[in-house]
């Protein structure tokens, strides 16, 4: 099975974008995550798929007593990333989000921001999430069809009806419910246009 479809971190730099539309969406999704996540309340952290670590570190950064731990697969490129990303309490990994390289109940909260619709089988990933973690799993998703209607709107992927390379699984806001239902109970449901986000409690 392949690990993701398409390419390691984030195919667009929605993050540095200085498009004033993107900026405002993305404060608004940073927004809702940043809510989830302290209704969590973690001293301990893992981010799953964390790309090039933006979030990862901006997390670290608003939980400076926190253990905090960004994973993503073997990139050159993502790895020079990561040594942009420092902060004292922030340590990047790279491993697979199907085998994941720690221990049953390690992290408090283990996240996955914006990662399942690239992988194969969310299912799998999903499980191995809450494996490690002793009380939440975080996890956002972009909302479909509004995700691929905005990008047709903005000009974009036009001969893949919108769809953004690499995204192999689409999920509305009641099925991606459903999805995370399967592996705890659902605490929090954000929709921050255009993603889906949902805290799950595991334990």
């Amino acid at each position: 099975m392949s690990e993701i479809n398409g390419p390691v971190g984030n195919y667009y730099d929605k993050y540095g974008s200085t498009n004033p539309i993107t900026r405002r969406l993305m404060a608004g999704f940073e927004r809702e995550l940043d809510s989830l996540l302290a209704g969590a309340d973690p001293s301990t952290l893992l981010d799953v798929g964390c790309g090039e670590g933006v979030v990862t570190e901006r997390w670290a950064a608003s939980l400076p007593a926190a253990r905090v731990v960004g994973l993503d697969l073997e990139d050159a490129d993502i790895r020079a990333q990561w040594a942009e990303h420092v902060r004292p309490n922030l340590t990047f990994v790279s491993g697979s989000a199907y085998d994941l390289p720690f221990a049953d109940r390690e992290f408090d909260v283990v996240s996955g921001v914006e990662m399942l619709e690239h992988v194969p089988d969310p299912d799998l990933v999903l499980a191995e999430m809450k494996r490690v973690a002793r009380s939440h799993v975080l996890v956002s998703v972009p909302r479909e069809p509004i995700w691929r209607a905005l990008n047709m709107l903005r000009g974009s992927y036009w001969a893949q009806w919108g769809n953004t390379p690499g995204h192999v699984n689409h999920w509305s806001r009641d099925r991606f419910v459903a999805l995370c239902g399967k592996f705890g109970s659902v605490e929090a449901v954000a929709t921050p246009l255009p993603w889906i986000a949902v805290l799950i409690r595991v334990s």
